[in-house]
């Protein structure tokens, strides 16, 4: 696939993945794929039809038992080809998810190189799919357990980060522990994860372990209900995943869903302000605030409040707007017109109900790029608990402030949101570091960091409406969410005891 230039070339007409086999789909339905940063599109993806939806599942079904049954240290050198490749083939895959999804080239490269950590994290995947064993549960008696693959799962990902959650967090750890897949890619940014998994099957993945297809959510739906899918992982909004997570439960599978965020820090007088500070920035606007766990309510103790407004708005000022894949651009454009202006509207609401407009980001324009999606970095002071702008996910670079008397009813005001992704506090104080640590209801806690994404081989664990499941993506959870745990006990008896009368138990209890 080559790269679609961002101001130049062809309209590429984009193809669906079954068996390893690039195909033309037989819709009469196109979405477009739009380059943020212009506002014009660069190609289309198909709305696949049910049959191709349903044949991408019957060849994941068809290679699952031949998968299932290769050596893990097989499937992990898959993946150790894989990352050979994904290093080798960096700089494009930045360009390319650049181009598509709008993040300016560092964050771009971030992207990819996060789906790269998880990539080199399921190369340990024989250590965590190892079971336990228990000798002599019961006289003569021995227990083991294994972790075994469950089948095909359907992985539906969103439009936010196109290399690391279809490529990291979805696809690694699934076929590595023996599982074969069905990937939705997003249809606004499908180019990035088909180009990763040209390089799949360029490291040498079977036909039919990894399938790709964009369609419609009728299409979607119906992987929901397919007996032939034992689980669903899902990232996007929270209305979505509850039906996901509904629907699918309801057909015996299991789900992963990690929905919305509304991510607060608490910046207590004693902190470290400017590094603060410049933390939050990075933490709001990366991304242009299009990341789950961005921090776009700051709940900041009154005593410093006006200092840190003043300070927070004159970095936000300094931060340029850009395209995306032009160097030196650090803040880019949002995903869509529709996007754009559903920011744009939020940051009216919050003003109309009666926050401050400290920084106003609506109508940016860059030159050169009239047509993108640019929405500049916005400050609303003054936010009150309850309002929307405070409460509901906006996904954009907008930042609402909240001033606090103190600590606890800073932690009280983050508590009473209804996502529970991250959380964070900005302090040089021990006790208040460990006591927010302890009674926070964010799954992922930041002292002093704004980004509190955690290492691959630890969970990526949201609470609250941020996630619905029992099992968390990445880490031990990941691998146990893809597996499931089959104990075998056994015995060997002599002749004296093949005499022996069986008990209720078959000898399998110690006392009588």
């Amino acid at each position: 696939m080559e790269i679609l230039k961002h101001q130049f070339g062809k309209v590429e007409r984009l193809r669906y993945l079954v068996d390893n086999e690039w195909r033309e789909s037989k819709t009469t339905k196109y979405m477009p794929v739009m380059d943020p940063s212009t506002g014009k599109q660069i190609a289309e993806a198909p709305c696949c039809t049910q049959d191709e939806v349903d044949a991408a599942v019957a060849a994941a079904a068809r290679a699952f038992p031949a998968w299932r049954d290769t050596p893990v240290p097989t499937r992990i050198q898959l993946m150790f080809r894989f990352k050979q490749l994904l290093d080798a083939h960096l700089d494009e895959l930045t360009e390319l998810l650049a181009t598509e999804n709008g993040k300016v080239l560092s964050e771009a490269k971030g992207d990819v190189l996060k789906a790269i950590e998880v990539v080199e994290c399921a190369c340990s995947t024989h250590y965590l799919m190892q079971g336990d064993t228990c000798m002599n549960v019961s006289t003569g008696y021995d227990t083991v357990s294994f972790r075994e693959p469950l089948g095909v799962f359907a992985a539906i990902a969103p439009y936010n980060f196109p290399a690391m959650i279809p490529m990291g967090w979805m696809i690694p750890f699934a076929i590595t522990t023996g599982n074969t897949v069905v990937l939705k890619a997003a249809s606004m940014v499908p180019q990035t994860a088909s180009r990763m998994l040209e390089l799949l099957i360029e490291a040498g993945l079977p036909k039919g372990v990894v399938n790709l297809v964009t369609c419609s959510r009728v299409e979607a739906d119906s992987l929901l209900v397919n007996p032939a899918i034992k689980g669903v992982c899902f990232v996007g909004s929270t209305s979505v995943g509850l039906h996901i997570y509904k629907t699918a439960a309801a057909n015996g599978k299991r789900v992963q869903a990690l929905t919305e965020a509304k991510n607060h820090a608490l910046v207590l007088e004693d902190c470290v302000l400017e590094r603060t500070v410049r933390g939050i920035i990075n933490s709001t606007y990366g991304c242009a605030g299009q990341r789950c766990m961005a921090l776009p309510v700051v709940c900041v103790q009154e005593s410093i409040a006006d200092e840190f407004v003043a300070l927070f708005k004159k970095l936000a000022q300094e931060l340029k707007i850009g395209p995306a894949y032009v160097e030196g651009s650090q803040l880019g454009p949002v995903i869509s017109q529709a996007q754009k202006e559903s920011i744009e509207k939020a940051i009216q609401r919050g003003i109309d109900e009666g926050a401050t407009a400290v920084l106003d980001g609506r109508g940016a324009k860059v030159p050169g790029f009239e047509g993108g999606y640019f929405v500049g970095p916005t400050i609303l002071d003054h936010v009150k608990p309850g309002s929307y702008v405070g409460e509901e996910e906006i996904f954009g670079p907008v930042t609402s402030i909240k001033r606090v008397k103190d600590f606890e009813e800073g932690l009280a005001i983050m508590n009473a949101n209804r996502f529970a992704n991250g959380s964070c506090i900005y302090t040089t104080s021990g006790r208040y570091a460990r006591e927010f640590a302890k009674r926070t209801d964010g799954g992922m806690v930041g002292i002093n960091v704004g980004i509190p994404v955690p290492f691959s081989i630890f969970p990526f664990s949201g609470h609250k409406q941020s996630f619905f499941g029992d099992l968390h993506t990445l880490g031990k959870d990941g691998v146990a969410f893809f597996t499931e745990t089959k104990s075998v006990t056994s015995v060997w008896f002599s002749e004296e005891d093949a005499k022996k009368t069986v008990s209720t138990w078959d000898g399998t209890l110690t006392r009588s």
